[in-house]
Parts: structure tokens; sequence; C-alpha cells
């Protein structure tokens, strides 16, 4: 009887034990752990050493309305140059009427990739105005900055070909290289006899070199005739990013190629931005029909995304029909940005290469100085965010001032002067590593 008792002839021990695991909560599935994605622990490192000295985040402010020279931040005004808008057209009322009236006219979006239905006129109008720029035959237009030249880039090369860029190219010309699966050869910074020494001992299929027109991080340009040069002998393809260069090279800011001189078709394939001078948002590619017909067809971020909006489209050709009417707003910027270049230098600071044509960094040498000077400077009423590691080396941590045709001389000077005397201080001031590292440890003694 006790034998009949047992279920499945299990002695009672181990059919408690089996009721309790049938009944037990079912466990629960495993998720990946953020803290072991790329980045994560130094992101968290920065953060905890900026909270140890005192250092807010300087980044991700709220501003209140447009920010021009000029920004809103927490209740206070703030002298900005924290902002691409180079020839001071955001919030210009001929750009905000064309970006209301496309609105009116097509609505808020073209729904649909502008090969199955998106396709609309103010598009191909956009796209005229910005090859006449480069003299170039066609131009396409993009609905990011970033994902054009990664897309693009990406699109055009293989793994049986070559990329040599710039060290110092921005992170969309790395990506679109990692993308394209091309091997990827990054030369010193602005240095075309490099380039061409790495090509002839690549001795590639296929090879596209790619520099910047005026660099980001550093103000400065490149040589373009040499690289020109360089393109030609190599039989390879040269690309330019002019993101930050229309609307701030050239007497009339049409420019790195009007900069240096050159006929813009020696350039192979011109890449720009909308989001900086001509204050809209988006990319473009400007080059020969051929070209640009095989990327509208090939182009992942072309064929499998939505079309550009269509207020996006009508601000950004607005904005380029005032640049090639304006041109004294070009001027007035690089006056702007040539006395303050000039300032912070008479002042003692470390401005790198720049050439005073709108972008002026600051180079701390290390991103606790630099976070400090920028939290001494907010407080102050002066906005630049910093750069800090690992967007830049830990010894070229620096703060970045974009000047616009916005800013007046009066505010410049002063602002001169508050950055002169916070960087001052700020180098003057001891850094306690030690104590950072001990906080950072876990050791609070």
């Amino acid at each position: 009887m006790e034998r009949r008792g047992n279920l499945f002839g299990l002695s009672a021990d181990a059919k408690a034990r089996l009721i309790e695991r049938l009944s037990a909560r079912p466990a629960q599935p495993q998720r990946p752990d953020l803290a072991a994605l790329p980045g994560s622990r130094e992101i968290g490192l920065v953060a905890a050493a900026a909270d140890y000295l005192g250092i807010a985040d300087p980044f991700f402010r709220v501003h209140d309305g447009i920010a021009g020279a000029e920004a809103l931040i927490g209740g206070r005004r703030h002298a900005n140059f924290a902002s691409y808008d180079y020839l001071a057209l955001n919030g210009d009322q001929r750009v905000a009427e064309a970006a209301k009236a496309a609105i009116d006219r097509y609505g808020t979006t073209v729904s649909a990739s502008r090969a199955v239905s998106g396709e609309r006129a103010i598009h191909r109008e956009l796209e005229t105005a910005l090859a006449r720029l480069y003299d170039a035959e066609d131009a396409m237009a993009l609905v990011g900055g970033h994902a054009t030249n990664v897309s693009v880039i990406g699109a055009l090369l293989g793994p049986d070909d070559v990329i040599a860029h710039d060290a110092l190219a921005h992170n969309s010309i790395v990506e679109g290289a990692r993308l394209s699966g091309a091997r990827r050869l990054a030369f010193p910074h602005n240095d075309a006899d490099a380039a061409d020494r790495m090509l002839s001992a690549a001795r590639p299929r296929r090879a596209l070199i790619v520099v910047e027109g005026h660099y980001s991080m550093d103000g400065d340009v490149p040589d373009l005739a040499r690289f020109v040069a360089v393109a030609r002998r190599h039989r390879a393809w040269l690309m330019v990013d002019d993101a930050h260069a229309l609307g701030t090279l050239g007497r009339r800011g049409f420019g790195s190629a009007e900069h240096a001189g050159i006929d813009p078709g020696e350039v192979d394939i011109w890449m720009g931005t909308l989001s900086k001078s001509l204050v809209s948002c988006g990319g473009y590619i400007a080059g020969n029909a051929a070209l640009i017909d095989y990327l509208k067809r090939c182009v992942p971020g072309f064929v499998f995304s939505v079309g550009m909006a269509p207020s996006a489209a009508a601000a950004a050709l607005a904005a380029l029909r005032i640049l090639e009417a304006e041109p004294e707003r070009v001027a007035r910027l690089n006056r702007n940005a040539a006395l303050f270049l000039g300032l912070l230098r008479n002042g003692g600071l470390d401005t790198g290469g720049s050439i005073g044509a709108a972008i002026v960094p600051v180079i701390t040498g290390s991103s606790i100085r630099a976070g400090k000077l920028a939290a001494a400077l907010f407080a102050r009423g002066v906005n630049a965010p910093p750069i800090l590691y690992p967007a830049v080396p830990e010894r070229a941590a620096r703060l970045r001032f974009f000047v616009t045709a916005g800013h007046n001389e009066a505010q410049l000077r002063e602002t001169a002067q508050i950055v002169i005397e916070e960087s001052h201080a700020v180098a003057a001031e001891p850094i306690d590593l030690t104590g950072v590292a001990r906080h950072l440890g876990g050791d609070s003694t």
C-alpha cells in the first residue's frame, strides 16, 4: 500500500522536491548587460570624475527659443558660441516663410522614399541650386548629414578597394569607410605627401581620398590643390566634405574650392550639410550627372529612406539664395572670427592651427581643465561646451568657439577677455588627480 501511495515510485522526499520545482516561478530570461557596451565604462568614469570635481554636466542644456549669437538657457541670456548658424540666418523671416509655404503646399512630410512616391519639385530646385555652387552637373539631397557620408562612402567602395582619409576626419567618414569593407588608411592631418606614399604602397584596384574643406575641431584647411594632384596621380576619386566650409570660406562663401582658388570640377565628389550655414537639416552630394544618377539608385540612405521634408528643403534653398545675394554676411563672419582668434592668441591661449574663418578652438590639453573652463565660462554668461576624451585625444581636449556673422565686436571682445581670464585661472589651479583616482576606485577615505 505504501508503494502505491508514492508518485511514480518516488519517495516522499523526492516527490516534495519535484512538486517544489514544478510550482516554482519560471526562470526569467537574461538580458544583455548594458554596462558591457563599448565606451559605457568610460562614460561612467567621466561622469563620476566630473561629479567629484564639482563640474556640472555641460551637455544637453535646454535652449529656450532661437539660439543665435545669444541663447536663453535656464532663464538666463548667454553669449552663444555653440551654434553652426554661421551666417546668422536661423530665424530669418525669409527662410521661415519659405519653410511655412512648403508646409502649406506639401505638408510636413513626403511620406515615402523619393524613388517610390516622395519626389517633390522643391527637392530638385534645391539640388539644382547646390550643383550650381560647385559648377557641378547635378546634386542629390539626403535627410541627414552624417548619414550622407556613411551611406555614400559605404556604397561606393568595397573589400578590394582602399579609402585614404585624414586622421582627423569626421566620424561619419570613418563609419562610411568601415561600412564599405574597404581597406582604410588614415594619413597624418593635412599631410598630402603621406597620403601619396600610402597609396603608392597599397596599389589598390580603386581608391578614394577623403578630406574636409574646413576641419570643425581645429578650424584649419587642407592644401586642396595638392590633394587634387595626389588623386590624379593614383587615378583615385577625391571627396571633399565641405560641411563647415560652405558659407565660411571663399570671398562669396562658396566653400573650399573658392578659398583654395581651384576649379571645383577638379574634385570628384563634393559633400556638405544643410544644417550649418543653410540653417536646415540634411546632407548633399554634388558631382557629375552619371555619379549622381548612380548614387540615387544605389545609396541605401537615399533609396530606403523617406525623402527630405519639404520645409527643410525650402528653408535650405531660401538660405542658399541669401548666401548668393548677400556676400557681406560672409565678410562680416570672417572679420568677427579673425578678431576673436587674434584676441585669444594675444592673450596667450593655444588656438591650434585655426585660420580664423569661423571655428576657433582653445586647447587645454586636459579634459578636466576643459570641463572646468567650460563651467567657469557658463557661470559668467558664455556658452561654449567642451570637447573631451575620448572624442579627442586627452592632450587635445578643448573648447570650440563657433563665431557667426551675428556676433558683434563688443560681444567678441568681452567674451575673449572672459575666456583669457578664466583660462589662466583654470591652468593655475592644481588638479587633485590622486583624489579623483581614489574616488573612482571607490575609496572614500
